[in-house]
């Protein structure tokens, strides 16, 4: 009954490896870097030595094929979100290559069932609201989302070749225990260091990491076939955001909002600039895009499968905020009320 995942060093993978792990289930990693897995997963209460663990990339179909022989359910998780256009290149070998070579590896092997993670970013740009776990795929004008939503035509052209691959969407996702503070993460972080004073209008669906790992530990049970869910989490405004971080922090955290149709050119500039240098850049045009074309998102068929929906966004951030900290991303002044017992 061992479970084969991809990207279990990253935030959703780690998270996902724990709850399979108190789930009882035995895991198996294929990592580039074996020395990222104890980081990844001592924090979170696993011992590295409870999983097994294979070296070799995800776009390399002989090191894939060897680490899922045996393996009676894969979650392919790895990929690289970010914005940043540094990593671009990156970007298009892992999301879409590594999709490829992993689900028909999967395949091949007999593996039932293959979980994939997608992103409801895959989706958008969407011409309804909410948006369905059956959406179109979308064409994305970015560089992260459309890796990602090409990887999604993959996922989709197995499961209608009857494959059993279950397609998760994740949405924004925060929470404590981020391996490499990721983009959420720092877009957090960055709002208490106080260089996010200007946040587009428009918003995105956001949710907690804790509630994904649970939703695939649930979709990777054996015999279950196929499927498709979104989320979990909800659509929040911009507005909304910076409201609950300062309830949840007590600080003012004075800030405008300005039309995101007017931000995109600053974003393309900003990402021109980020090229050339060392430092990350706040602004970002993929951030400011998401905020313009995200809609809501049906997680229906989510809160059925798992009886309730996800935690409140409220307590997610007040969580992320208190990790931040522990961490030595911020400081407990820039957390303010945040830094106390946990909710």
């Amino acid at each position: 009954m061992t479970v084969l995942v991809t990207g279990g060093t990253g935030f959703v993978g780690s998270h996902t490896v724990a709850a399979l792990r108190r789930d009882g289930r035995p895991v198996r990693l294929l990592v580039r870097d074996p020395a990222r897995v104890r980081p990844a997963l001592a924090p979170l209460g696993v011992d590295p030595d409870d999983v097994e663990v294979v070296v070799g990339d995800v776009t390399d179909p002989a090191a894939v094929a060897a680490a899922v022989r045996g393996c009676a359910a894969a979650l392919h998780a790895a990929s690289v979100y970010s914005f940043d256009p540094r990593r671009h290149a990156r970007m298009r070998a892992v999301n879409v290559r590594g999709t490829e070579v992993v689900l028909a590896a999967a395949r091949a092997a007999g593996v039932d069932p293959i979980g994939y993670v997608s992103t409801f970013g895959a989706l958008l740009p969407a011409d309804h609201d909410p948006v369905t776990p059956d959406s179109p795929v979308g064409r994305p004008r970015e560089t992260y989302l459309a890796t990602k939503a090409e990887a999604e035509l993959v996922a989709r052209r197995h499961q209608a070749e009857g494959a059993p691959v279950v397609i998760t969407y994740p949405v924004a996702t925060l929470g404590p225990h981020d391996p490499h503070l990721g983009d959420q993460s720092a877009r957090l972080r960055n709002l208490l260091r106080g260089l996010m004073p200007i946040w587009p209008t428009g918003g995105f669906p956001v949710g907690d990491v804790r509630d994904v790992a649970r939703l695939h530990v649930a979709v990777l049970r054996p015999g279950q076939g196929g499927g498709r869910f979104l989320g979990p989490g909800r659509f929040v405004d911009t507005g909304e955001y910076v409201r609950t971080v300062r309830r949840v922090t007590g600080r003012r955290l004075p800030s405008v909002r300005l039309p995101a149709v007017s931000m995109l050119p600053v974003g393309r500039l900003a990402d021109l600039a980020q090229r050339a240098l060392p430092v990350d850049l706040p602004a970002q045009y993929g951030a400011i895009y998401t905020c313009r074309v995200a809609r809501g998102v049906d997680t229906a068929a989510t809160d059925r499968l798992l009886g309730a929906p996800g935690r409140p966004f409220e307590l997610t951030v007040a969580d992320t905020v208190r990790w931040l900290v522990e961490a030595g991303h911020l400081s407990p002044r820039q957390a303010g009320r945040a830094v106390g017992p946990p909710a």
